[in-house]
């Protein structure tokens, strides 16, 4: 449809007013809420995600195609609990505990909400117990976390541990990422996978909803 075409468009220029005017015009339209997320705002989201992981653009515009979405859905939302409309799937991010750095865990929050995923972000500085607390609170079926540090890798260790000792671990999957984290740690940690870029992290997560998380 013109006009859910013309929200992605906009969408992935970083429009944001003219991406929020488009979607109210679109329910006033009597397009169902739904589409326009999936068809509109998720579809212009997959093309900056595809692009970004390219090298096409860079992060600035994966900012501004983020602001236009999140102001769109804040639009939306409300209609989207109202019709209870379901996600494709919740998900538990932060930084672990000590570490402060947050800017690749926001860009995989950005990807992921931008795929039609739940995104719920605890922030940094975050402990193993507030993962797990957080993920069964939310009933999330993945915690993501993030570590830029060495010294607070060993709280990836304790998460996976906990989900053991708690009976979360395998019902709830984890994916470990930051720039001193490898695959072989991931494996060794026993965390089900390791995400070395924002854009990988969201086919991961992708990978886990269809063998069925």
């Amino acid at each position: 449809m013109e006009l859910l075409n013309r929200i992605s468009e906009d969408l992935q220029n970083g429009m944001d007013e003219a991406v929020v005017i488009l979607t109210q015009k679109a329910l006033d339209q009597k397009i169902p809420p739904i589409e326009i997320m999936n068809d509109g705002l998720v579809a212009g989201m997959n093309v900056v995600g595809r692009k970004f992981k390219d090298h096409e653009i860079f992060l600035p515009d994966v900012l501004l195609a983020a602001r236009a979405m999140n102001r769109a859905m804040e639009v939306l939302k409300p209609l989207l609990i109202e019709d209870g409309i379901p996600t494709r799937g919740r998900i538990v991010i932060g930084s672990v505990k000590d570490d402060l750095h947050d800017i690749g865990k926001n860009l995989v929050g950005i990807l992921l909400k931008g795929a039609g995923f739940e995104v719920i972000d605890l922030g940094n500085d975050v402990s193993a117990e507030m993962f797990i607390s957080a993920a069964r609170e939310q009933n999330a079926q993945v915690i993501g976390m993030s570590a830029l540090l060495t010294t607070t890798m060993p709280v990836m260790k304790q998460v996976v541990e906990m989900a053991r000792e708690e009976g979360l671990y395998g019902k709830v999957r984890i994916l470990i990422g930051g720039a001193p984290v490898s695959k072989e740690y991931a494996r060794e940690i026993g965390a089900d996978a390791y995400g070395f870029d924002g854009a990988n992290a969201v086919d991961t997560v992708e990978g886990f909803f269809a063998e069925g998380t």
